[in-house]
């Protein structure tokens, strides 16, 4: 039997938008224009939770973090970054980096069922989009 690929959960598909991929996540945006919000899901079958993943993907993991964090907080100039993997609703692991202001909608608490999601304005999430991907080094 061939082995499983890698696919996307269907309900990150249509959540999302896609930015590209970093060695070992995909970057996704997530269609709510309240809040700057990015996701990394690692592209391996099966991995629901961190531990999931093997030491060195574990590693790169953090690193891509900390690279997509930076460049959210250097692009929004946010007060505050969330950064979270809970995986509640989609089993797929996936990490929630989250550009926070304390004059947002849902501030302090988390941002999760405060308001519905407002779709992005196409020509600012381009912008927003090519800024990310500049900073992450994907073009």
């Amino acid at each position: 039997m061939p082995e499983p690929t890698w696919s996307l959960h269907s309900r990150l598909k249509e959540d999302t938008i896609d930015i590209g991929d970093l060695p070992l996540s995909k970057v996704l945006v997530i269609k709510d224009a309240h809040y700057p919000w990015l996701l990394l899901v690692p592209r391996r079958v099966d991995a629901v939770e961190i531990i999931d993943l093997d030491e060195v993907q574990q590693a790169q993991l953090m690193t891509e973090i900390s690279r997509v964090s930076r460049a959210l907080k250097e692009i929004t100039k946010c007060d505050k970054l969330n950064i979270a993997a809970l995986g509640n609703l989609v089993p797929q692991l996936h990490v929630h980096i989250i550009a926070r202001r304390t004059s947002d909608a849902a501030w302090p608490r988390p941002v999760w069922g405060v308001m519905p999601p407002l779709a992005h304005d196409a020509a600012e999430v381009q912008n927003f989009i090519s800024a990310i991907r500049r900073k992450i080094w994907l073009g």
